[in-house]
């Protein structure tokens, strides 16, 4: 491997490496069953450092200033001791040690492991640099040191990479003589002049985050986006992840590598969102802290490369392993790969490389390549110890991958993992920093003649404290001395080396580790089901496009690579997905009816769909009589379909001609379907009971009427001449009141009728003048109480 080669490319040959463990092997074996039966027994040179004591105290690195020293500085150390064992320490003193020049990267990575301190093969203590006196350490007591030495006190010969040690010399009560009771390990990378020939080194800054979208949308005209929570605020605002992310960038030589759906994500913040709270949406409260943080990288990304990787960053390791045999898997890293250019230069206004695919840790093998370049990708960041060299120098990152077509950025595995773990305490973060900075020296004294590119692609997702020390260490190579700083798109189309590995790693070379924290086989099931479901459901829509935007990118989500080893949360979000898909599609149904009687020969059957959307619907009612020879529809055999529209918020209800002809219950069935006759949720069953109506039932109704009637038509007649009588009694007693007695007349000519008992209706004759009708008016006043009157 390029980390285990020597810097003057002295390192043992491939065919010596390999009897050297043959040899080991062959006389390995005759001593195994010896060592099954014996006691576990420390190493030689563990037990030489545990002999001497040298854990027993506890030695701190926090600062090491300047990280890259020259000639006249002063290297200034600061730390803490901390006595471990329950004795005290006296008469110590703190000193440094500066061990010859390193000719590998392979030592500065033993060096880096070591912990204890052996006399035969560790430096002595530098004579003429200062001390610092403890005259007593007691037992789990710490005490801070600080050492100042001029560079030209530490003995560095020509440039290269020193080991720096600091260690604490003291007794003991049970060892009353001075020994190096603790010591800690780091490194000087010394390059006082400028190298003819600068490595090229490119440094990945990545901006990406978890899933906190959900599918959800407000009911608004906007769509307002719904978060699953509002945990991606706290990574924007001043201090958090990703606001520290952009302000160390800014002032950095670095490619900036995105996730649109982490742009995405800040961009629907910034106009207003919404957050879960139960079976609440609420109002998000940090629109300012998105406003500010993209405006931020707008400023901090200008005139520098953007690489843009798929939307929602998918892992394609998984989609290779696990969902690539799932129908309709690969579509989504297509659709995925699209919408990232849209995205990233509606925001951000710049357009970004969309051809480069990054696999979890740089992995890959014949599968993950494949799926990677299948949506477009023609450049894949790999890592070197997936893709590895046999060589004794660190080669150019770019090289051909297979059969060619396929270009392979080899990022450096030591460097790229070079700030993992815990970089809060500054030893840590100290010690990281040093090592990074003398393993890119050795890259380029490794073949100082040659110019060479290298790439470092670092954690996806690094915290504020493996921020900031990844900062420290790229400001320390600011001197540019051995190294220039270059953007992926360059180092991508460097000269490959000869001497590269162009082989694609077998599958079971595949590390487990990463394997076993792909998205099962399932999680693509369940994407292949929310899919299935959204394409029934935009076809009956007039405004598809409001679901399938946002269902789409959350099925996209379910894929991110940042579900790694979150099984239980990545199975919630698609769950929750899914049941939200599920119940706007249950919002256009039938509304359940009761069962039904028919009278008679034809009648209509009405059936009720109901549409809870905000949008129009248009489906196909399908009818179905269970017995077509019992009830027909529209005369037909027992079958009809009608389209339906329905507005948003509204039910419309749907009426199906049937005709009878034969007396019982019959069982209907109605269905939705799509326009291409898809079925569209559940069918509703309801039972219709025939109850024909018979020629001599109608008679005998048509009879009773007619009796009815003339009944109604004789009193009529009766109250109409009782009227009469009543109003020809009163005129008669009025006139004899009034009027004076006249002179008789001819007897012959005018006659007075005569009373009638209103029996017999015979009329006498009456006088010219008399003004009383033959029958009275009809009242126009209200009946009486109980009285009917007929109009």
């Amino acid at each position: 491997m390029a980390e285990a080669a020597d810097i003057q490319g002295t390192g043992p040959s491939p065919a010596r490496r390999w009897l050297r463990r043959t040899i080991t092997v062959a006389f390995g074996a005759p001593l195994l069953a010896g060592l099954l039966q014996a006691p576990a027994v420390t190493s030689p040179a563990a037990a030489a450092e545990d002999a001497t004591g040298s854990k027993t105290v506890d030695v701190s690195l926090d600062t090491l200033t300047p990280s890259a020293p020259v000639e006249g500085d002063t290297v200034r150390v600061t730390g803490t001791v901390t006595n471990r064992s329950r004795k005290a320490v006296t008469d110590a003193t703190v000193d440094l040690h500066v061990g010859p020049r390193m000719t590998s990267r392979s030592q500065i990575d033993q060096v880096a492991g070591r912990t204890g301190f052996r006399h035969d093969s560790d430096p002595a203590a530098l004579d003429d640099a200062p001390t610092i006196a403890i005259p007593r350490l007691g037992a789990g007591l710490s005490a801070e040191f600080s050492l100042s030495v001029p560079v030209s006190k530490l003995g560095l010969d020509e440039a290269g990479v020193y080991q720096l040690g600091v260690s604490l010399t003291g007794q003991t009560p049970d060892q009353r003589y001075d020994r190096v009771l603790g010591i800690e390990r780091t490194f000087v990378p010394y390059q006082p002049e400028a190298t003819e020939k600068k490595t090229q080194l490119t440094y990945l800054w990545p901006l990406i985050s978890s899933a906190h979208v959900s599918a959800e949308t407000a009911t608004d005209d906007q769509q307002t986006p719904v978060f699953e929570d509002d945990a991606l605020a706290a990574e924007l605002k001043p201090g958090g992840r990703l606001d520290q992310l952009v302000s160390l960038g800014k002032d950095l030589p670095v490619t900036w590598v995105v996730d649109p759906d982490l742009l995405a994500s800040v961009d629907a913040m910034a106009n207003g969102y919404r957050v879960k709270d139960g079976t609440l949406h609420v109002p998000g409260p940090n629109q300012t802290a998105a406003e500010r943080w993209l405006n931020a990288l707008e400023k901090a990304i200008e005139g520098r490369k953007v690489v843009a990787l798929p939307f929602a960053d998918p892992d394609l390791a998984s989609l290779a392993h696990r969902g690539k045999d799932v129908p309709g898997s690969l579509g989504h890293l297509q659709s995925a790969t699209a919408l990232a250019r849209g995205t990233v230069e509606t925001i951000l206004h710049v357009q970004p490389a969309t051809d480069f695919a990054w696999p979890a840790d740089g992995a890959v093998d014949p599968s993950i390549v494949a799926v990677a370049t299948s949506a477009g990708a023609d450049k894949v960041i790999a890592r070197s110890d997936s893709v590895r060299d046999d060589l004794s120098y660190t080669p150019t990152a770019a090289r051909p991958l297979g059969n060619g077509s396929t270009t392979a950025v080899v990022s450096d595995a030591l460097l790229s993992t070079a700030f993992e773990g815990d970089m809060v305490r500054a030893e840590k973060s100290t010690l990281a920093v040093q090592e990074f900075l003398a393993q890119s020296l050795a890259i380029t004294l490794e073949q100082p003649e040659v110019r060479r590119s290298i790439v470092v692609a670092p954690q996806r997702m690094p915290s504020v404290a493996q921020a900031q020390t990844m900062a420290t260490a790229l400001h320390g190579l600011s001197g540019r001395r051995w190294s220039e700083p270059v953007d992926l798109l360059v180092a991508a189309a460097a000269k490959p080396d000869p001497g590269a590995s162009t082989a694609v790693p077998g599958s079971s070379r595949y590390p487990k580790k990463l394997r076993d924290r792909e998205l099962p086989v399932q999680a693509f099931r369940d994407m292949k089901t929310t899919r299935d479901e959204l394409d029934d459901f935009k076809v009956v829509l007039t405004l598809p496009y409001r679901v399938v935007t946002p269902f789409g990118n959350a099925i996209n989500r379910e894929m991110s690579t940042s579900w790694r080893g979150q099984a239980r949360s990545a199975a919630i979000y698609r769950g929750n997905v899914l049941e939200y898909l599920q119940t706007l599609t249950k919002g256009v149904q039938l509304v359940d009816k009761s069962d039904l009687t028919l009278s008679g020969r034809s009648a209509t059957i009405p059936v009720t769909v109901q549409n809870q959307l905000l949008q129009d619907a248009h489906l196909v009612l399908r009818l179905t009589s269970g017995n077509k020879n019992r009830l027909k529809l529209n005369g037909d055999d027992g079958l009809a379909e009608l389209p339906v529209k329905i507005n948003g918020g509204h039910s419309q209800s749907v009426k199906f001609p049937v005709s009878a002809n034969v007396n019982g219950q019959v069982a209907m069935t109605a269905q939705l379907y799509t326009d291409d006759g898809t079925p569209y949720g559940q069918p509703m069953t309801f039972n219709v009971k025939v109850s024909e109506i018979t020629a001599t039932v109608m008679l005998v109704i048509a009879g009773g009427v007619l009796l009815l009637v003339l009944a109604g038509v004789r009193m009529y007649s009766q109250r109409k001449r009782r009227a009469a009588r009543n109003a020809e009694a009163e005129a008669e007693a009025t006139e004899a009141d009034t009027e004076p007695e006249k002179e008789q007349t001819d007897p012959e000519t005018e006659t007075r009728p005569a009373e009638t008992d209103g029996d017999d209706g015979d009329d006498e004759p009456v006088q010219p003048s008399d003004p009383t009708p033959d029958t009275g008016p009809e009242s126009a006043d209200p009946s009486g109480a109980g009285e009917k009157v007929d109009r």
